[in-house]
């Protein structure tokens, strides 16, 4: 039998390390599994930046490895730092940011790699703590001082990511992740699942404090519950504008795994925890933005169209009979109606879809003590989530993406225009008798 060490306990020859650092103004954590491909590039990218915009700040970058395979963390380890800024470094006494490459313990997922970085900068008492994806290819040194510099420098707790994505990278987020937030809390934060976030310590202290590192949260639900705890727990939030994100960015048809379940779950669960907050919000408002905001050109991303309305198709009737149980009359109705159209007139339209995102927090809430139900309703949300990403492609298969972001942003706009049809059934429907 393996034993490993509990959540919340540093290796031995980590902790020591840790010890011997003493202290930190700035973390940077990179969790990672399999990226032997792009780390390199991110570990360079972030050293860089610590060297040009915070010199006299003492870091440390943490590599939170899942247990990779493919020499990862080998590469974090041996890459040189600053190997052709040697000079820089002579000239301006630049001391290089130390490293700390460590598995992660606890349940596997992003979650746990964050509370391996937030232990780290909880004990070295770090100022801010930054980070960023491994598997980034569009990382520069600038995104360093654009996640960490509203934190040391403008006193803020929480800064999220503002990205150039391309249209269909990033459909959870877009056709629900954002909208719904905006809707329920009022905030315009347009990647609350962005991946890459700047914190201040009082913060990082905040979410290691929270029990729920042996939980789903722990793991892809980590970043919408770490965007939800900043907005209601009243710390001060801003945007940083990074450009465009490249990175490895998947078909939606063939790459959900148990993300989207354990995402939209989270985003469920937090309305039930947070109902209070939420429910007089009626309007939504941007929030501070860091950085310039200028256009660029995120590379392509390929779906596989015929695979969604084929995965809607197949899955709507596979989960139907449930979804009768758990779903309005009036929606299973719309749904049949969207099901029967042919592929070249497919269309998921936005009320619909908006009141098909509520039908479910509702059905959520119903099911949360449930959880054999909770699961099953995941996964029959899934083909309908299919469905209208269809819909959404082909309205804007012929479309630059700046201009399907209109589309997104008309979607936030209903999403807001819908409250009062959730307000409605949450508080008549919502609870068991």
């Amino acid at each position: 039998m393996v034993m490993t060490a509990p959540v919340g306990t540093l290796p031995a020859e980590v902790a020591i390390k840790v010890e011997e650092i003493h202290r930190a103004d700035i973390v940077v954590g990179i969790p990672s599994y399999n990226n032997r491909n792009t780390i390199k590039h991110v570990v360079r990218a972030v050293q860089y930046g610590l060297a040009k915009y915070f010199p006299r700040q003492k870091a440390v970058l943490v590599n939170s490895d899942g247990g990779s395979t493919d020499g990862t963390r080998q590469i974090v380890d041996e890459t040189g730092v600053y190997t052709d800024m040697d000079t820089i470094l002579i000239r301006h006494s630049v001391m290089p940011a130390q490293k700390v490459v460590t598995p992660y313990h606890g349940i596997p997922g992003k979650g746990s790699a964050f509370h391996t970085i937030f232990q780290i900068a909880v004990d070295l008492r770090a100022k801010a703590c930054i980070v960023v994806d491994s598997d980034l290819r569009s990382i520069t040194p600038e995104w360093v001082e654009l996640l960490a510099g509203p934190i040391l420098l403008k006193g803020y707790d929480f800064t999220a990511p503002w990205y150039s994505r391309h249209k269909y990278d990033g459909t959870i987020t877009n056709s629900i992740i954002y909208p719904a937030t905006r809707a329920l809390y009022g905030i315009r934060i347009r990647q609350p699942i962005g991946g890459d976030f700047g914190f201040s310590g009082n913060l990082a202290k905040h979410y290691l404090s929270r029990d729920i590192w042996d939980s789903d949260i722990a793991r892809y639900g980590i970043d919408i519950w770490m965007t939800t705890k900043a907005i209601c727990e009243g710390y001060k939030i801003c945007q940083a504008f990074l450009g465009a994100k490249i990175h490895d960015a998947k078909d939606p048809a063939r790459s959900l795994g148990p993300m989207f379940q354990q995402v939209i779950g989270t985003m469920f669960l937090l309305m039930s925890r947070y109902e209070g907050h939420w429910k007089d919000v009626m309007a939504s408002r941007p929030t501070a933005l860091y950085g310039f905001r200028s256009e660029f050109y995120p590379e392509d991303v390929k779906v596989d169209l015929h695979a969604m309305v084929e995965g809607f198709r197949s899955g709507y009737r596979q989960e139907r009979e449930f979804l009768k149980r758990c779903l309005p009359a009036e929606r299973i109705a719309e749904i049949d109606a969207i099901s029967s159209l042919p592929d070249d007139r497919l269309d998921y339209p936005d009320k619909s879809w908006v009141r098909t995102v509520w039908d479910f927090a509702v059905a959520y809430r119903r099911l949360k003590d449930n959880n054999d139900g909770v699961d099953r309703l995941m996964l029959a949300m899934v083909p309908l989530y299919l469905g209208r990403t269809a819909s959404f492609v082909r309205e804007t298969y012929d479309m630059p993406t700046y201009e399907a972001e209109e589309i997104i942003e008309r979607l936030c706009d209903v999403f807001e225009a819908e409250k009062p049809y959730l307000l409605e059934r949450w508080f008549s429907e919502g609870k068991e008798a």
